[in-house]
């Protein structure tokens, strides 16, 4: 048994080394012009990730705005390819800290519009998502409701949760782009055993949580 471990192993390393040395190859191989193509692909990828990011800017990315009513929210829903939209109440102290993580994060991530809406002064649209707790956080791709972070269950169930935290799982739609390797082990704990579904339009399929604040 060990023996054939020990193969494997070694195959594997072969098979690594193999690609290693076919790449280096190619390096070799390039001349000039190569690089020149290289460089110029670069140049444009560059050039189209500037004007991305200006595109997002005048949409209003980058700042955390608050929608005035429905119309406000399908206008953006249809703008942004990306969405992060928190539905709060004045009263609720949890959604204060919600507001000053998705500050932080709207700054960040210029991917994704962040905003908030008022759910008492929205009632068709918090009614068609189905959001019966406050906060929830409504994640919308390409025009349709991807995911919804409902209360704080996601985030460990403790209002102390990092921004790290929160933006980690903001990832699992793919509303915002996260580079996981950076994470921390504080703020991996919450999602050890978490597996992220997806939602449709309809609204979270089981609006329960301890720890939030009810409508």
């Amino acid at each position: 048994m060990e023996t054939v471990l020990q193969q494997k192993v070694l195959e594997a390393t072969q098979s690594v080394e193999k690609q290693i040395d076919a790449e280096l190859e190619k390096l070799d191989n390039l001349d000039i012009s190569d690089f020149e193509k290289l460089r110029e692909q670069r140049y444009k990828k560059l050039k189209q990730l500037q004007q991305q990011k200006q595109n997002w800017l005048v949409l209003g990315h980058g700042e955390y705005i608050e929608l005035r009513d429905e119309k406000e929210f399908f206008d953006v829903s249809k703008k942004s390819e990306n969405v992060v939209c928190l539905f709060y109440k004045d009263d609720s102290p949890r959604c204060k800290i919600v507001d000053h993580h998705l500050k932080i994060l709207a700054k960040k991530h210029l991917e994704a519009m962040f905003c908030k809406v008022d759910a008492t002064r929205c009632p068709f649209l918090t009614e068609r998502l189905r959001i019966k707790i406050i906060p929830t956080i409504a994640l919308i791709v390409g025009c349709k409701t991807k995911d919804y972070i409902v209360g704080f269950t996601d985030l460990g169930n403790r209002d102390d949760f990092s921004t790290e935290t929160l933006e980690y799982r903001l990832s699992f739609s793919g509303v915002i782009t996260f580079d996981e390797s950076s994470l921390s082990e504080e703020s991996r704990k919450p999602f050890l055993s978490y597996i992220a579904k997806s939602k449709t339009i309809k609204g979270p399929k089981d609006s329960r949580s301890d720890d939030s604040d009810d409508d």
